[in-house]
């Protein structure tokens, strides 16, 4: 007859099962590697969405004052108008700004255009770093068409290294530039 077969133990360790100290420190190590690529995945993706940002600022501060050249024909149609240079503008007298502000202004057309102007520089230098904004009106002889380039630059160092560059570099600047017929 026989016995029925058991099992017997036979001093031998059994097999364990599970992961090794090792083992989680090398899928640690492994997981933090993938963190640390998808920070810096974030961190060019918050640099561009500024760069971004400060771009489309740039283009609505140029149509803003374009719409304000637009509404003061009389000033913009005549030399020098709404002309302004990067560095050339200053601060009108305190008199424009309380002629030009609220309804029923006394606020001649020359008044207005510095009134805007300054505005608009004051508007471009807090929102954009180092923002300044320059126009350039042409008077084309014989056309009686007047068009204006207006440009607006910016630092856009910030994304400028953060994309590869060169942190040699001071400043990198750059522009939008809208030229339009009046």
């Amino acid at each position: 007859m026989m016995t029925p077969m058991t099992s017997r133990s036979t001093g031998a360790r059994e097999s364990m099962s599970g992961f090794t100290l090792v083992e989680v420190m090398v899928a640690v190590l492994i997981i933090s590697i993938g963190m640390l690529g998808v920070a810096r995945l974030v961190l060019a993706a918050v640099t561009a969405n500024d760069s971004a940002y400060f771009r489309t600022q740039a283009a609505a501060f140029a149509y803003s004052i374009l719409d304000q050249m637009r509404a003061n024909r009389a000033a913009a149609s005549t030399s020098p108008g709404y002309k302004v240079s990067y560095s050339t503008y200053s601060a009108p007298g305190a008199t424009v700004g309380s002629n030009c502000l609220g309804p029923g202004n006394n606020c001649s057309p020359t008044a207005m255009a510095q009134y805007d102007l300054y505005e608009w520089q004051q508007q471009l230098s807090a929102a954009l770093p180092g923002g300044q904004g320059q126009i350039i009106m042409n008077f084309p002889a014989g056309s009686g068409q007047v068009t204006a380039t207006i440009t607006v630059k910016w630092d856009d160092t910030l994304a400028y290294w953060n994309f590869g560059g060169s942190k040699t570099v001071p400043t990198t600047t750059q522009t939008f530039t809208l030229e339009s017929a009046l």
